[in-house]
């Protein structure tokens, strides 16, 4: 295939595609942390002051279409359990709340920044304070690996790859540019953005099972409680490849891979 002023001929331009790559990898290469706890090396561009900032006005945006419960057994709970992990956990900076949200919603969350929240749609699928521990540690850990800094960062990365690839096949006919542009977007879709997710979730995984441990909580309520899960949710949603999140049984199984770590250090931390 013959090379022609910077392009192979059939109409792709290279030196769009080398001045991204370029700009890539020196984007990857200057904007790199450390996750706490596991050591993995994340892309984050943007400072934790930033990002805290951006926390708090998601949280108080779903604060004020929400109805907080702020007394009773059950937001006593919330408060208790989040004091006690965010206290075993590494310390951000965060400045913690932790409230319960009277919502038929199986969910919970924790925005940058420390801000907790726990749908009590969720309570029964957790049955116990242990199994609350095991949801609540997931979402802090979250905010503490900072990984939804590092999905923006990631999806800078795919738009200035995109609009790369865009202008190296400009010259293509419109079929033969829709196809490889399509192409490109669901590999990146399945190759990327849905295994980097999947990741983010297994590490939150590992990183609140460790935290449940040290604040005393039992962590084999962590597989009970995706059993639960999958029991709710009847089974439903997408294979695990077109999935953000791992399959239940996926989550069962590296849970048990990581139960002798987390049965250790609860008993050197309580003695249990």
């Amino acid at each position: 295939m013959a090379r022609t002023g910077g392009r192979i001929s059939g109409g792709i331009k290279l030196l769009p595609v080398l001045l991204a790559a370029l700009y890539m990898g020196y984007f990857y290469l200057t904007n790199q942390e450390t996750v706490p706890l596991t050591g993995r090396k994340q892309l984050v561009d943007m400072s934790r002051e930033q990002e805290a900032a951006l926390g708090l006005q998601s949280y108080r945006q779903v604060m004020q279409q929400s109805r907080v419960v702020r007394e009773g057994q059950a937001a006593q709970l919330v408060q208790a359990i989040g004091k006690k992990i965010s206290a075993v956990a590494e310390d951000p900076g965060f400045e913690w709340e932790y409230n319960l949200i009277a919502d038929e919603q199986v969910n919970a969350f924790c925005l940058p920044g420390g801000k907790v929240a726990v749908y009590s749609g969720i309570l029964p699928v957790a049955k116990n304070a242990d199994g609350l521990a095991a949801i609540m540690g997931h979402e802090i850990a979250h905010a503490i690996a900072r990984h939804g800094a590092e999905r923006m960062a990631q999806q800078k990365l795919m738009q200035i790859g995109t609009m790369a690839a865009g202008v190296a096949v400009s010259d293509m006919d419109d079929r033969a540019r829709m196809a490889v542009m399509g192409a490109l977007g669901m590999g990146a879709q399945y190759g990327i953005l849905l295994p980097f997710s999947r990741d983010h979730e297994s590490e939150a995984d590992y990183m609140g099972l460790i935290y449940m441990a040290r604040a005393c909580f039992d962590p084999t309520e962590a597989p009970r409680l995706w059993e639960r899960m999958g029991a709710a949710s009847g089974g439903r949603g997408p294979a695990e490849f077109a999935s953000t999140h791992p399959s239940n049984e996926t989550r069962i199984r590296q849970f048990q891979e990581w139960m002798p770590e987390a049965l250790r250090i609860r008993k050197e931390k309580c003695g249990q």
